[in-house]
């Protein structure tokens, strides 16, 4: 009797256990896995941004995270995507722009994977449930950096130190997209909204990412004239010669709170996407084919202000800010810009992306007397591809 009773203590106790080992394998199985592609790594301003979100984000969602750094825009992103897979992600994101092409024909060959990326424009033709794109309305975070500039020129100009006339600001872009054209499109009438009399240059690098050519080109647009620089660049390298030649900056991406010279900036923040993501993969939902964040979504924010920034100037930033926010300010409101002299009413965007480059939608919207531009509305990524009067590509 004895050892019956052992017997079934030792069979109860084996039990238990092989429960407890079956509940550790399912608590493993039901992590989720998340692969990050990226163009470059910690050292860009870019790419650093998605790699912080990436953390916070799986942290949140207790998910394990895997990173690849220094992936170029050709068939090395999809061997990446591939080699992610084979590691058993769930998901897996491309931060480049290039890099579509390549994460497309990985979502073909892995439907049982999602597939998601930042600046995309192919999703919504491409009709695949496990690919997607995804952006944020960062033109708006620009426009109220701009603010922060025209205040600026502004202070200038009533101390005497420049008049309206030279009040010029120079923009080191990296390439003439949309996404580009967008963004200094949204910092110049910010800056307008301010300073009337404000101009602009543009000076393109041809390259994401490049301190050297980045610098170079902010020292060559303060040369001829411009009196405050910004970005949409990757590096380090116009702040940089900004603050060595002591001329205004506003950044993307990253604060300089430490510079003299530094006023505001600002980013993407990719943290609420990448939750957004993994919840659907973890319930089995659908992620959406174009996704936009917004001010609402705490996707888009303003960097940590300059040491020399007023409050009247932040006031005014925080007066605009809920104005995006209620639709009482609309950042390509039509009466604010002209092209080539004239006001728009109409313009058919590229958003179906072809090898064709065929403009075949209306985005032109009318609100009563008010005409606007509706950007990142019709596809996540931008389509703003105008360049209006007071702007000069060099």
């Amino acid at each position: 009797m004895k050892k019956k009773i052992v017997a079934l203590v030792l069979v109860i106790a084996l039990a238990a256990s092989l429960a407890v080992a079956l509940a550790a394998c399912d608590n493993t199985s039901d992590q989720l896995t998340f692969g990050l592609i990226c163009l470059h790594d910690e050292n860009s301003t870019y790419d650093k941004n998605f790699i912080d979100a990436a953390r916070e984000a799986a942290d949140q969602m207790n998910a394990k995270l895997i990173i690849r750094t220094g992936i170029p825009e050709g068939s090395e992103c999809y061997e990446a995507a591939a080699d992610l897979v084979d590691q058993g992600c769930d998901v897996i994101f491309a931060d480049s722009f290039g890099h579509e092409d390549h994460m497309i024909r990985a979502a073909k060959e892995f439907p049982e994977v999602q597939f998601c990326h930042a600046t995309g424009t192919k999703a919504h033709t491409e009709n695949l449930s496990n690919f997607h794109n995804a952006f944020a309305s960062i033109y708006e975070g620009r426009y109220l950096a701009g603010i922060v500039a025209g205040y600026e020129l502004e202070e200038m100009i009533e101390s005497g130190e420049i008049s309206a006339d030279q009040a010029k600001m120079g923009y080191v872009g990296a390439f003439p997209t949309a996404e580009v054209v967008s963004g200094f499109t949204s910092f110049y009438l910010g800056a307008k909204s301010v300073c009337e009399s404000v101009t602009m240059e543009v000076r393109y690098t041809n390259s994401w990412y490049s301190p050297e050519l980045e610098e170079a080109a902010a020292r060559a647009l303060v040369s001829r004239g411009a009196k405050l620089i910004s970005q949409h660049a990757d590096s380090n390298g116009a702040p940089n010669a900004c603050e060595d030649l002591e001329v205004p900056n506003v950044t993307y991406n990253i604060a300089f709170s430490q510079n003299d010279y530094y006023l505001v900036g600002s980013t993407i923040n990719w943290a609420p996407y990448f939750v957004y993501m993994m919840e659907c993969v973890r319930d089995g939902k659908a992620i959406d084919t174009d996704w936009t964040g917004t001010l609402a979504t705490g996707s888009v924010e303003l960097l940590a202000y300059g040491q020399d920034v007023s409050q009247e100037v932040k006031d005014a930033v925080q007066t605009a800010l809920e104005g995006l926010e209620n639709g009482t300010i609309k950042v390509f409101d039509c009466s604010t810009f002209t092209v080539n002299g004239e006001s728009l009413t109409s313009y058919l965007a590229d958003v179906d992306t072809d090898a064709d480059s065929v403009h075949e939608t209306e985005v032109i919207v009318r609100d009563g007397d008010v005409y606007y531009f509706n950007e990142s509305v019709e596809r996540s990524a931008p389509y703003f591809d105008i360049i209006i009067d007071g702007i000069t590509i060099i």
